[in-house]
């Protein structure tokens, strides 16, 4: 809890300077310090600057981390997955590969309800321990906060299974995790002809049985055609929002159906996804205050179009990056790598894809008060990467480059 971390080569500290999140320009300015000292107590940072101005006392058995090898940044926020599930839909990649849509794979018995068939047969206890390995390679890849959604449940049972399964990660998991009630990810079959009943369910039932409980922070809905229409999200957020629960939502996926401008309306922390967001509904968010999450890792894995992040970047959204690790579609929680897809097929600089990956990544959870950047006063979530330079991390993809993970100022052992 009490350490020093000496001569850092490069110390990248995202910082935000009092403001929740790095908009626009300020993006790219990452406070970046050349051979930086950072000194830590009770899991905090308590100092932070040129090695060469660092004067404080320190215990003589105060915990000393020599990195003068290693670039250090904050540990990365993680503010959109599924990583808590049951089964695998690897055939579907075959799938895909041989040309089949989204839809087409969902009729065959794929897509979302063919992972609800295998977490609703799974026990408490087997999706803890799945989700615990995705936690463990998460933290070993620089990822330090996550946020993790139920939704392949959709029934009463195995929704509030899965919220448990969360709950206990977030008890006993070195990972911070922030626990989001997804209900609405999809219509289940048994209520394929009648959703106003599952809704009426959601509403009815779920929520106020999860809400008293505080298993969630967050409720979302996948607003979308042939999912949950603009309307019916409405009246989700709304009775959600009445049991003290705050909002994200999964908008413009897949076709824009007005989900961002919906986002807008109620003012939701984060809209997710936005490949479809048209220009209006851009400017909506930024008015809205809204944090819009990219999911660079979705549009590689399923070749569908990227979102607009250059136009919201231009437009002052304030824009994040998550991995959206799910089974269906995008079976990956690096960080690092989502940076390099943001870069390659989105414009975004390596500077933005860092902003977007840290301390914008903590405002769309909002914890940008605690975490996302390196600054006196927040938690110490620092990861060493064995690089020369920041650009170094999205630049040379496909490996990791980790070297030591600080967790509240803990270095861990794996």
């Amino acid at each position: 809890m009490n350490l020093l971390i000496q001569n850092i080569r490069q110390l990248v500290t995202c910082a935000a300077y009092g403001r929740t999140a790095n908009v626009g320009p300020a993006m790219r300015n990452l406070g970046v310090i050349e051979n930086a000292t950072v000194l830590v107590n009770e899991g905090k940072i308590r100092w932070v600057g040129p090695a060469a101005q660092f004067n404080e006392s320190v215990a003589d058995d105060l915990e000393k981390i020599d990195a003068s090898a290693f670039v250090a940044l904050p540990g990365f926020v993680d503010s959109h997955t599924h990583c808590v599930y049951a089964g695998s839909r690897e055939n579907e990649f075959g799938m895909r590969a041989e040309g089949k849509s989204y839809t087409e794979i969902a009729d065959a018995g794929g897509g979302i309800l063919s992972t609800v068939r295998a977490t609703r047969s799974a026990t408490r206890k087997e999706l803890k321990k799945s989700g615990a390995r995705h936690l463990d390679a998460m933290l070993q890849h620089g990822t330090t906060t996550v946020e993790i959604k139920s939704g392949y449940g959709l029934s009463e049972d195995a929704e509030i299974r899965m919220m448990e399964a969360i709950g206990d990660l977030a008890q006993e998991h070195l990972m911070s995790v922030v626990p989001t009630f997804l209900p609405a990810h999809a219509i289940p079959p048994e209520y394929r002809d009648d959703p106003e009943a599952y809704i009426a369910l959601i509403i009815d039932r779920m929520l106020p049985y999860i809400a008293k409980r505080k298993m969630a922070e967050y409720f979302d809905v996948f607003c979308e055609r042939g999912y949950f229409s603009v309307d019916q999200t409405r009246r989700l957020l709304t009775a959600a929002r009445q049991h003290g629960l705050k909002l994200k939502l999964h908008a413009d996926e897949l076709a824009a159906i007005g989900a961002s401008h919906l986002a807008a309306e109620m003012r939701v922390t984060s809209a997710d996804h936005l490949e479809h967001i048209d220009t209006n509904g851009i400017r909506l968010l930024k008015e809205a205050g809204t944090v819009g999450v990219l999911l660079p890792g979705v549009s590689f894995f399923l070749g569908h179009a990227y979102a607009p992040a250059r136009t919201l970047i231009d437009a002052g959204v304030t824009v994040a990056i998550a991995s959206d690790l799910n089974p269906g579609s995008c079976m990956s929680f690096s960080m690092p790598l989502m940076m390099t897809i943001a870069c390659t097929q989105m414009k975004m600089t390596p500077e933005e894809a860092i902003t977007a990956s840290t301390i914008n990544a903590a405002a769309a959870v909002d914890r940008s008060h605690v975490i996302g950047s390196i600054e006196v006063g927040k938690d110490a979530d620092i990861i060493l990467y064995d690089v020369p330079n920041y650009q170094t991390i999205p630049y040379f993809f496909g490996t990791n480059h980790v070297a030591k993970v600080i967790k509240r100022g803990t270095l861990l052992e794996f």
